[in-house]
Protein backbone atom coordinates (compact mmCIF):
# COMPACT_ATOMS: atom_id res chain seq x y z
CA UNK A 1 0.00 0.00 0.00
CA UNK A 2 2.90 2.30 0.81
CA UNK A 3 4.29 1.84 -2.72
CA UNK A 4 0.89 2.60 -4.24
CA UNK A 5 0.78 5.98 -2.47
CA UNK A 6 4.36 6.71 -3.49
CA UNK A 7 3.59 5.92 -7.14
CA UNK A 8 0.43 8.06 -7.04
CA UNK A 9 2.34 11.02 -5.55
CA UNK A 10 5.11 10.62 -8.11
CA UNK A 11 2.66 10.52 -11.04
CA UNK A 12 0.87 13.66 -9.77
CA UNK A 13 4.21 15.46 -9.39
CA UNK A 14 5.26 14.38 -12.90
CA UNK A 15 1.95 15.58 -14.38
CA UNK A 16 2.33 18.95 -12.63
CA UNK A 17 5.88 19.41 -13.93
CA UNK A 18 4.81 18.43 -17.46
CA UNK A 19 1.93 20.93 -17.37
CA UNK A 20 4.38 23.74 -16.56
CA UNK A 21 6.84 22.80 -19.33
CA UNK A 22 7.71 25.78 -21.51
CA UNK A 23 8.62 25.57 -25.18
CA UNK A 24 10.32 27.82 -27.66
CA UNK A 25 7.54 29.38 -29.77
CA UNK A 26 6.82 27.62 -33.04
CA UNK A 27 7.67 29.41 -36.27
CA UNK A 28 4.72 31.55 -37.45
CA UNK A 29 4.40 29.47 -40.65
CA UNK A 30 3.28 26.48 -38.56
CA UNK A 31 0.76 28.39 -36.48
CA UNK A 32 -0.74 30.16 -39.52
CA UNK A 33 -0.88 27.08 -41.78
CA UNK A 34 -4.21 25.69 -42.97
CA UNK A 35 -3.06 22.92 -45.35
CA UNK A 36 -0.43 20.18 -45.14
CA UNK A 37 1.01 17.59 -47.46
CA UNK A 38 2.20 14.32 -45.91
CA UNK A 39 5.43 13.17 -47.55
CA UNK A 40 6.00 9.64 -46.32
CA UNK A 41 9.66 8.91 -47.05
CA UNK A 42 9.85 6.17 -44.42
CA UNK A 43 9.29 3.28 -46.79
CA UNK A 44 6.41 2.09 -44.61
CA UNK A 45 2.87 2.87 -45.80
CA UNK A 46 1.52 2.37 -42.28
CA UNK A 47 3.45 5.42 -41.01
CA UNK A 48 1.82 7.66 -43.62
CA UNK A 49 -1.59 6.13 -42.95
CA UNK A 50 -1.24 6.67 -39.21
CA UNK A 51 -0.12 10.30 -39.71
CA UNK A 52 -3.12 10.90 -41.99
CA UNK A 53 -5.46 9.28 -39.44
CA UNK A 54 -4.14 11.40 -36.56
CA UNK A 55 -4.25 14.64 -38.57
CA UNK A 56 -7.81 13.89 -39.68
CA UNK A 57 -8.88 13.27 -36.05
CA UNK A 58 -7.23 16.52 -35.00
CA UNK A 59 -8.97 18.55 -37.72
CA UNK A 60 -6.53 21.49 -37.48
CA UNK A 61 -5.05 21.11 -40.96
CA UNK A 62 -6.56 20.07 -44.26
CA UNK A 63 -4.41 17.28 -45.74
CA UNK A 64 -4.02 17.88 -49.47
CA UNK A 65 -2.47 15.71 -52.21
CA UNK A 66 -0.28 18.41 -53.83
CA UNK A 67 2.76 19.61 -51.91
CA UNK A 68 3.07 22.65 -54.18
CA UNK A 69 -0.29 23.89 -52.88
CA UNK A 70 0.37 23.06 -49.20
CA UNK A 71 1.31 25.56 -46.51
CA UNK A 72 3.50 22.91 -44.85
CA UNK A 73 5.05 19.56 -45.70
CA UNK A 74 5.03 16.94 -42.96
CA UNK A 75 8.01 14.76 -43.80
CA UNK A 76 7.81 11.28 -42.25
CA UNK A 77 11.11 9.42 -42.33
CA UNK A 78 13.31 6.95 -40.53
CA UNK A 79 16.31 9.29 -40.50
CA UNK A 80 16.91 12.85 -39.43
CA UNK A 81 16.18 15.60 -41.96
CA UNK A 82 19.36 17.24 -43.22
CA UNK A 83 17.89 19.85 -45.55
CA UNK A 84 17.85 19.72 -49.30
CA UNK A 85 14.15 18.95 -49.48
CA UNK A 86 13.65 20.87 -52.71
CA UNK A 87 16.20 18.94 -54.74
CA UNK A 88 16.42 15.19 -55.06
CA UNK A 89 19.62 13.28 -55.48
CA UNK A 90 20.50 10.51 -57.83
CA UNK A 91 23.64 9.03 -59.14
CA UNK A 92 25.67 6.13 -60.21
CA UNK A 93 27.06 3.38 -58.03
CA UNK A 94 29.73 0.88 -58.85
CA UNK A 95 31.43 -2.32 -57.87
CA UNK A 96 34.89 -3.69 -58.44
CA UNK A 97 35.11 -7.33 -59.51
CA UNK A 98 37.91 -9.77 -58.64
CA UNK A 99 39.88 -8.72 -61.76
CA UNK A 100 39.84 -5.07 -60.73
CA UNK A 101 37.27 -4.00 -63.33
CA UNK A 102 34.92 -1.23 -62.29
CA UNK A 103 31.26 -1.84 -63.14
CA UNK A 104 28.90 1.12 -62.81
CA UNK A 105 25.12 1.22 -62.80
CA UNK A 106 22.28 3.65 -62.19
CA UNK A 107 20.65 0.93 -60.07
CA UNK A 108 22.27 0.77 -56.67
CA UNK A 109 23.78 -2.55 -55.67
CA UNK A 110 24.43 -1.70 -52.06
CA UNK A 111 21.21 -3.01 -50.53
CA UNK A 112 21.59 -4.54 -47.13
CA UNK A 113 19.27 -4.98 -44.20
CA UNK A 114 19.07 -1.86 -42.05
CA UNK A 115 17.68 -1.78 -38.54
CA UNK A 116 15.25 1.11 -38.13
CA UNK A 117 14.16 2.07 -34.65
CA UNK A 118 13.00 5.68 -34.90
CA UNK A 119 10.37 7.66 -36.75
CA UNK A 120 11.15 11.30 -37.52
CA UNK A 121 8.58 14.00 -38.23
CA UNK A 122 9.92 17.19 -39.77
CA UNK A 123 7.68 20.14 -40.61
CA UNK A 124 9.16 21.67 -43.76
CA UNK A 125 8.41 25.00 -45.43
CA UNK A 126 7.66 23.84 -49.01
CA UNK A 127 8.77 27.17 -50.50
CA UNK A 128 12.24 27.27 -48.94
CA UNK A 129 12.92 23.67 -47.88
CA UNK A 130 13.66 24.94 -44.37
CA UNK A 131 12.99 22.53 -41.54
CA UNK A 132 10.68 24.46 -39.19
CA UNK A 133 10.17 21.88 -36.42
CA UNK A 134 11.28 18.30 -35.91
CA UNK A 135 10.94 15.52 -33.40
CA UNK A 136 11.60 11.79 -33.28
CA UNK A 137 10.20 8.88 -31.34
CA UNK A 138 11.45 5.36 -30.80
CA UNK A 139 9.32 2.64 -32.31
CA UNK A 140 7.13 0.66 -29.92
CA UNK A 141 8.76 -1.99 -27.77
CA UNK A 142 8.57 -3.13 -24.17
CA UNK A 143 10.24 0.09 -23.01
CA UNK A 144 7.83 2.39 -24.86
CA UNK A 145 4.79 0.22 -24.21
CA UNK A 146 4.23 -0.52 -27.90
CA UNK A 147 2.84 2.99 -28.47
CA UNK A 148 2.82 4.30 -32.03
CA UNK A 149 5.77 6.60 -32.65
CA UNK A 150 3.84 8.31 -35.47
CA UNK A 151 0.81 8.95 -33.26
CA UNK A 152 3.11 10.32 -30.54
CA UNK A 153 4.80 12.69 -33.00
CA UNK A 154 1.50 14.05 -34.35
CA UNK A 155 0.20 14.37 -30.78
CA UNK A 156 3.30 16.37 -29.80
CA UNK A 157 2.87 18.69 -32.80
CA UNK A 158 -0.82 19.03 -31.94
CA UNK A 159 -0.01 19.91 -28.33
CA UNK A 160 2.51 22.54 -29.39
CA UNK A 161 0.23 24.15 -31.99
CA UNK A 162 -2.75 24.13 -29.59
CA UNK A 163 -0.64 25.83 -26.90
CA UNK A 164 0.09 28.71 -29.27
CA UNK A 165 -3.19 28.91 -31.18
CA UNK A 166 -5.92 27.34 -29.00
CA UNK A 167 -8.67 29.26 -30.77
CA UNK A 168 -7.70 27.63 -34.07
CA UNK A 169 -7.03 24.13 -32.75
CA UNK A 170 -9.85 22.42 -34.65
CA UNK A 171 -11.48 19.20 -33.52
CA UNK A 172 -10.06 17.63 -30.38
CA UNK A 173 -9.60 13.93 -29.75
Amino acid sequence: MKYLWLMLALSLFTAEVAAKEKHLPLPPQIVAAKTVYIDNQSGFAKLGDRAYEQLTKWGRFQVIPDRKQADLVLLMSTKAYDGGYITSGGGTTGTIDSSGNINTTDRPTYSRQVSVNYTFLTVVDPKTGEGLWSDSKKWGNLYTGFHSATKGLIDELMKRVNEEAPQNSGAQK
